[in-house]
């Protein structure tokens, strides 16, 4: 049996009444502790009462290290050979997860050593929903360091690279996942989405992935960077592809209380009828403030201005798209400006909370808690805390003296801010079906060397978030579709959604993808 906390001693209590400012003698202190044997007792037989947790389901071996050679751009972290039920609707399909996602048995790190050593207990709801549906889990994909960049260059084994060119970044921080496509090993993966992480790379590396509504895909088993935008999804080498992965994974779990009140419990969807229906009489919104990005567009923030070519390409889709029946209308959202900055200000305080004071699940929400992650976590930050990288120490710093002097003042505002946020989106919605925009309006960049100044190494990880925070903030459904070409590079276009109609962005994306080769346009 677990021997559970011990009695806190007068020096502790005196530490911690001290970090509240309250004033306290050692003789109140000792009377404080005695009340507390209760309490602590009971702590020790919570600890001796058992768990519920999630079900494993399929057998498994833990894997292994992929070999240099079969991982030329560094995309897999670990390789398996999980295989789900007999029969499904992806029988026999090989798909890979991201790093950030619990896999029973086998290894996680998420992209950090911070984490070495942690293995899963349980199986995300997402994985056993993939595995129940006749696929193979063939391997965890490579995550940026604790999926705080969307650079190529921040991940424990060293840099993934873009099969299209490899010297340059793949996007991140589900770099894994679009690599691994792009690079032909599967033609499915899981991705994690919270400030764009599934749409970067899958625009970089010429993929398609989904962000979809937030809620309708459960997260439980997944590590949290902010739970009011935490999201996992699909990342697929076609719309298709995309649809029938969606059509698995979406549904509720009572586990996971992103969903609570959100969709209901008997929520049954089909997306593959979305696929082949084409954009005749879709109305397309193209979002002008999505493009034409100036240097001091964010004078705030040190991202890059748009690329004239990148625009082009993204414009010359929704051309076609006209020409094949859909209704194209320019619209205007001048909060997507601000967007970005109320974005920021929840992940900035929210992540400290979510990862470091609650070891990447947050708490003060009724669910399934992984204590083993929350333990290796939390005992990990303590003993590695140099081992944690300068993005999430960025992030770390910042948001914890936003809390520590402005009380969480600027997180709760920005909360505040955020209806508004939606509403603008939801009234250009009110006159199209979708809106479209460039996912990255820029190419992807060089990878820096390992040796890279402080500076370049943070701006390579930060520079290309223009387009796609604005929707983990409203919750809006956004899917990235390769649409083009550029000196050898893909470029994204950005398909966003009303809430819960996540079927109508799909049936567009398809009828994007269905104007010809993206690669010779």
């Amino acid at each position: 049996m677990a021997r559970g906390p011990e009695l806190p001693s007068v020096a502790q209590l005196l530490e911690i009444a001290g970090d509240f400012g309250i004033d306290m003698t050692p003789e109140r202190a000792a009377e404080y502790r005695v009340t507390m044997a209760g309490g602590i007792r009971a702590m020790r037989r919570i600890d001796d009462l058992p768990e519920d947790q999630p079900e494993v389901k399929y057998p498994r071996t833990t894997g292994r290290r992929p070999k240099p050679e079969e991982n030329p751009y560094n995309a897999w972290y670990w390789v398996t050979d999980i295989k789900g039920a007999a029969d499904g609707p992806l029988k026999g399909e090989r798909i890979g997860i991201k790093d950030v996602i619990s896999v029973a048995g086998v290894p996680m790190m998420n992209g950090s050593r911070v984490l070495e050593g942690y293995v899963p207990q349980i199986d995300a709801t997402v994985v056993t929903r993939l595995l129940d549906a006749g696929s193979v889990i063939v391997g965890k994909t490579a995550s940026s360091d604790f999926s705080f960049s969307s650079g190529g260059h921040t991940s424990a084994f060293g840099p993934v690279r873009n099969p299209h060119k490899p010297s340059h970044s793949p996007g991140g921080s589900s770099k894994g996942s679009g690599a691994a496509i792009a690079a032909g090993d599967v033609k499915m993966a899981l991705g994690g989405d919270q400030g764009g992480s599934i749409r970067i790379p899958a625009a970089w590396c010429g993929v398609v992935g989904f962000k979809q509504t937030h809620g309708l895909v459960p997260y439980t088993g997944c590590m949290g960077i902010e739970m009011s935008f935490d999201t996992v999804g699909p990342m697929a080498d076609s719309v298709e592809n995309v649809a029938r992965m969606l059509s698995v994974l979406a549904g509720p779990d009572p586990l996971d209380p992103r969903q609570r009140g959100v969709i209901p419990d008997d929520y049954v969807e089909d997306y593959l009828p979305a696929i082949g229906q084409g954009c005749e009489g879709l109305t397309i919104g193209v979002v002008e403030e999505g493009f034409g990005h100036k240097a001091d567009t964010w004078p705030d923030l040190q991202f890059l201005p748009s690329d004239r070519r990148v625009d082009a390409k993204v414009r010359a889709t929704v051309k076609g798209m006209k020409q094949m029946g859909a209704k194209v209308r320019k619209v205007s959202v001048p909060m997507h400006y601000d967007g970005m900055r109320i974005w920021f200000a929840l992940a900035a305080e929210g992540a400290v909370d979510v990862m470091h004071h609650r070891a990447g699940l947050g708490s003060n929400w009724q669910g399934y808690y992984d204590t083993p992650l929350l333990d290796h976590v939390a005992k990990s930050l303590k003993a590695r805390p140099n081992d944690i990288p300068m993005t999430v120490i960025n992030v770390l710093l910042m948001g914890e003296y936003l809390r520590r002097h402005y009380h969480g003042r600027y997180y709760a505002k920005a909360q505040n801010q955020r209806g508004s946020l939606a509403a603008s989106y939801d009234a250009a919605l009110e006159e199209c079906d979708v809106l479209v925009m460039p996912t990255i309006p820029q190419l992807s960049g060089p990878i820096p060397p390992p040796d890279a100044p402080f500076s370049e190494y943070m701006f390579r990880s930060l520079n290309m978030l223009n387009n796609c925070p604005q929707m983990n903030a409203t919750g809006h459904p956004a899917i990235s579709v390769p649409c083009g070409m550029i000196d050898g590079l893909p470029v994204g276009l950005q398909i966003i959604g009303r809430h819960f109609d996540d079927f109508t962005v799909l049936r567009a994306a398809d009828a994007s993808e269905k104007l010809g080769d993206w690669r010779k346009r």
